[in-house]
């Protein structure tokens, strides 16, 4: 197991410790219910370092990103950031990412802890025709979610960089917390607002006691892996290995609006003929019409009591106090509104299809 940067903090402050994707990380402080109700309401820090950072530059970098990603990475300007996938070639998705146009012929790829070899091989593999600069800085940075509502007012004392004037999806390289040269980007995967920091190991530990003083008044907390699970879950963003994986495609995930078929990419005409032809699944939102908690691998069946899928993703909302979950169902019982049943174990709980996000804010 490898340690990030702020190990011996998590430890001081009594973090349950747990091994993911080949790092000691932090999954809950004081509970999952009250860690996620400070994110929606205050403002909570969620140390995520343990992500994969790959730097790709020189005349060819753009060329290789739009042949291994789905998204248009030509439509980015200097500042801008894009949600994306890596298409395999079986219909699959091999990560989703965050791509960020740092400069001209200079883009960083932000990928899920536990696919950085794999993403490196695959990206590495096309490399071959395009010979643009790869370099793999996953062990070199740390990665801080600053989210919440009251975050970027909470923070602005930080920075001299405007931070509220920060658009979603869009980032600026400056100064925080007596720190320059740090990527301050208006992106997370809570639904709750704030940016996350991009910023060297050896400079992570000054930022977080800075966020941590200037945050006091505003009720500031550490969050964890637990908590950032179930808001992402309440926004219906997916997460690679539930819902998505190599055997999902975009087209099948919902995720038709990063799949742009304007371009050529890995896989592109045989998902551009499943998005004419639709496909044969499709994964869905559903909340539960009585009490009960869904959880992965759960059997979603129909009213006859037939299997006709398996629950990706679930929990209990804090926010919204009911069973939620997303999973993948045959697309006639896509429709919102279609009552399903989830198979909690011997009793099968109604439930009914909804759409997108669970919570609204």
């Amino acid at each position: 197991m490898k340690n990030i940067a702020l190990h011996s903090v998590h430890e001081s402050l009594n973090a349950k410790m747990v091994p993911f994707a080949g790092y000691n990380m932090p999954v809950q402080y004081e509970g999952v219910t009250a860690e996620h109700l400070t994110v929606r309401t205050a403002v909570g820090v969620f140390d995520v370092s343990h992500m994969g950072e790959f730097l790709v530059s020189g005349k060819h970098a753009l060329a290789l990103i739009q042949k291994v990603t789905s998204n248009d990475a030509s439509k980015l300007e200097i500042g801008d950031a894009q949600y994306s996938c890596f298409p395999n070639e079986e219909n699959g998705i091999v990560d989703d990412l965050i791509c960020y146009k740092i400069k001209e012929d200079q883009y960083l790829l932000v990928v899920n802890a536990s696919n950085i070899e794999k993403d490196w091989n695959w990206i590495s593999k096309y490399n071959q025709e395009f010979n643009a600069n790869l370099k793999d800085i996953s062990e070199e940075y740390s990665l801080l979610a600053i989210q919440g509502p009251k975050a970027v007012k909470a923070m602005q004392s930080l920075s001299s960089l405007d931070l509220a004037a920060i658009p979603f999806y869009k980032f600026k390289v400056g100064d925080f917390a007596g720190i320059e040269h740090v990527i301050i980007s208006a992106t997370g995967y809570t639904g709750s607002g704030g940016f996350e920091i991009y910023c060297k190991n050896t400079d992570v530990e000054q930022i977080w006691n800075k966020v941590f003083e200037a945050g006091a008044a505003s009720g500031i907390k550490p969050i964890g892996l637990a908590a950032r699970d179930t808001l992402r879950l309440e926004m219906g963003y997916c997460l690679y290995g539930n819902d998505i994986d190599d055997t999902t495609s975009p087209i099948e995930a919902g995720l038709g609006w990063i799949t742009k078929f304007t371009k050529d990419f890995v896989n592109a005409e045989a998902l551009a003929k499943q998005k004419e032809l639709k496909p044969a699944r499709k994964l869905v939102a559903f909340e539960l019409n009585e009490r009960g908690i869904p959880r992965h691998g759960y059997a979603i069946v129909d009213g006859k009591g037939n299997e006709i899928g398996n629950v990706t993703s679930g929990t209990m909302s804090p926010c919204l106090q009911k069973g939620i979950g997303m999973g993948y169902v045959p697309s006639i019982f896509a429709k919102s509104g279609t009552q399903i049943y989830i198979q909690v174990r011997k009793k099968a709980i109604p439930a009914t299809i909804v759409k997108l996000p669970f919570y609204k804010g």
